[in-house]
């Protein structure tokens, strides 16, 4: 299989044994041993590999059909995942199984288990917190939380079409209904990211199901499109070229180091001097009922993802229903522009208050626990912060 079958044993095996000019071959079942240098040279689009527990793997095919999206994967080519790895794998035993055609060798005895000089004893350090925390049931989801703030969110629906049904269309009772349907979305899309990380359930089946119920039929958005985005931003937390979170099209600089780099190069997209003022124009009102929904559809259309898409249109088929008799069609196209506008403002706010001002650099190549603390910060803890930001107010946690 590749390399991934019974390993044999060798006296003294040579570094880099058994690799091909592709970077593809096996080796002696894996027998092969490489130093860090070695492995970092395979970082590129068509030669992939990387370190998971000092074993070493060729995932320059795998990548491609990686479940998580290629790009996740490619983010730690050349480097030590095994971090990463535990993190994205609730069942990493399972997992380990589509590994073994990978494997080409592992680390030599004289490499460290760390790449580029990283902590060994803080790495060590988070491992044991993390066992702690598991041990100790911390982790443990409850049913019943999650069972009622999915039956708030469905209370909220009802109570805006009951508005309509009881008091009609003045233009009070519209915004009103308006406000609950952003509420209930803004909530909707705190649910389906604790279901989109497996975080819910205990069967990771049922966790995906429901994940494209909320995301779907709830909210219209696509569950593969916001996997294949969110698990980079987890992977490389604000880190130019790698999380698309601050991935801001040219429209702004962000960070320290972003405007210095615009400055030195002459890139002048946009009137960037104005941008804390545009920025209220731009940002908050448009990232939902605009750039989210274009990139939405046309990953579902271009990936060819009809399952997502018809959960999507579960979503307006049943919004139209609901409000046509009420608004007409274009009223109703306007209403639903209307709850993704505020709804916009609300996500906003919420997901970019713990990172936008923390650090942001290109690639350093820190170890996990650090490359999470210097991009992320928390926000002060009460009843409604809770509520207004899905939990993620404890986002150092959470990260």
């Amino acid at each position: 299989m590749g390399g991934g079958g019974q390993q044999t044993e060798s006296s003294e095996p040579a570094k880099g044994d058994g690799v091909g000019p592709d970077g593809g071959g096996g080796g002696r079942g894996g027998s092969a041993v490489y130093t860090w240098e070695e492995v970092q040279r395979h970082c590129h689009r068509g030669d992939q590999w990387l370190v998971i527990d000092r074993k070493v793997y060729n995932i320059t095919q795998w990548a491609k059909r990686h479940p998580g999206g290629i790009r996740v994967i490619s983010h730690f080519a050349g480097e030590d995942a095994t971090e990463a790895f535990v993190a994205f794998h609730p069942d990493p035993h399972f997992v380990r199984k589509f590994l073994k055609p990978l494997l080409i060798g592992e680390l030599a005895t004289t490499e460290p288990s760390q790449d580029h000089g990283k902590n060994a004893a803080l790495v060590q350090d988070f491992q044991a917190l993390r066992d702690r925390v598991e041990s100790e049931g911390l982790l443990r989801a409850r049913p019943l939380f999650f069972s009622l703030y999915l039956g708030h969110i469905l209370l909220l629906e009802a109570l805006a079409l009951g508005l309509l049904w009881v008091w009609g269309t003045s233009w009070s009772v519209t915004l009103l209904c308006s406000l609950m349907l952003a509420t209930s979305q803004a909530q909707a899309g705190w649910l389906q990211h604790d279901y989109g990380h497996l975080s819910v359930c205990k069967k990771s089946s049922w966790n995906h199901k429901l994940h494209k119920f909320v995301i779907g039929h709830l909210k219209g958005a696509s569950a593969n499109w916001w996997n294949h985005r969110h698990f980079q931003h987890h992977a490389k937390p604000n880190i130019f070229r790698k999380d698309p979170d601050i991935n801001s099209l040219h429209v702004f600089v962000l960070g320290d180091k972003q405007p210095v780099e615009y400055g030195v190069k002459k890139l002048k997209y946009m009137p960037y001097h104005y941008q804390h003022q545009y920025f209220f124009l731009i940002g908050p009102p448009l990232i939902v009922p605009v750039f989210f929904n274009i990139q939405i559809f046309r990953t579902m259309f271009s990936q060819r993802d009809w399952v997502d898409l018809a959960w999507s249109m579960s979503f307006y088929l049943r919004f139209f229903c609901c409000y046509y008799p009420f608004f007409g069609f274009f009223g109703s196209v306007a209403l639903i522009s209307f709850v993704r506008f505020l709804e916009s403002h609300w996500f906003v706010w919420v997901t970019q208050m713990s990172h936008l001002p923390m650090e942001m650099d290109h690639e350093r190549h820190q170890d996990w626990l650090t490359m999470q603390l210097s991009a992320t910060c928390n926000i002060e803890q009460s009843t409604f912060n809770d509520w207004f930001s899905g939990h993620l107010n404890f986002q150092i946690e959470h990260q």
